[in-house]
C-alpha cells in the first residue's frame, strides 16, 4: 500500500499505467491561474493595440479584428509554453496535463489544450449551465497530481 494515498485515488491510463488525479480543488485553481495569465495577457496585448493606434490612426474595423483575434492570439502564445502540460497554474498547484492514453505529454496540442482552457472551457461552462446538459465520453488528456504519481511510480519500482 502507498502511504498517504487511498486506494480508491489511484487510476490508470489508457496503457495500464498507474496514477495519481489531480483533485478538483487543484484543478480548479490550476485554470484559474491560467485564465488570469490569459487576461493579462489580453490586456497587455490591448494596451499595444492602443498606443499602435495611436500612432498609426486604424480604422474602426481594424480595431475591432485585431481586438477580437487577441481572444485567440493570447492563449495560443500562452500555449506554446503549455506544451509538457504545465503553463503557469500547473506549476503552482503541483498538476500536469497529460494524454490519457498513457500519461506522456501533449507536446505541439499545448497551444491547443491552452485555448480549450482559456476560451472555450468557459463558453463550454456557460452553454451547459443556461442549456442544461454536458459532453459524454473518454477524456483525450488528464490532469495528474505530479508528486503522488511520481510516489506511485516509485513504490512500484521498488517493489520489484
Amino acid at each position: 500500500m502507498v502511504s498517504g494515498m487511498a486506494a480508491g485515488k489511484i487510476e490508470t491510463f489508457g496503457d495500464g499505467t498507474p496514477f495519481v488525479p489531480a483533485g478538483e480543488l487543484r484543478r480548479f485553481f490550476a485554470w484559474v491561474i491560467d485564465f488570469l495569465v490569459y487576461v493579462f495577457g489580453f490586456a497587455v496585448g490591448f494596451v499595444v493595440l492602443a498606443v499602435v493606434d495611436r500612432a498609426r490612426d486604424f480604422s474602426d474595423d481594424v480595431l475591432a479584428i485585431s481586438a477580437i483575434s487577441l481572444l485567440f492570439v493570447v492563449p495560443l502564445l500562452y500555449g506554446l509554453f503549455y506544451t509538457n502540460g504545465r503553463g503557469l497554474g500547473a506549476v503552482v498547484t503541483g498538476t500536469q496535463l497529460v494524454r490519457h492514453a498513457d500519461g506522456s505529454r501533449i507536446g505541439a496540442k499545448g497551444p491547443w489544450a491552452m485555448l480549450v482552457r482559456t476560451v472555450l472551457l468557459p463558453l463550454l461552462i456557460i452553454a451547459v449551465v443556461v442549456g442544461g446538459g454536458g459532453p459524454g465520453g473518454s477524456p483525450a488528456r488528464t490532469n495528474i497530481d505530479v508528486a503522488r504519481t511520481r510516489g506511485l511510480r516509485d513504490h512500484a519500482d521498488a517493489g520489484r
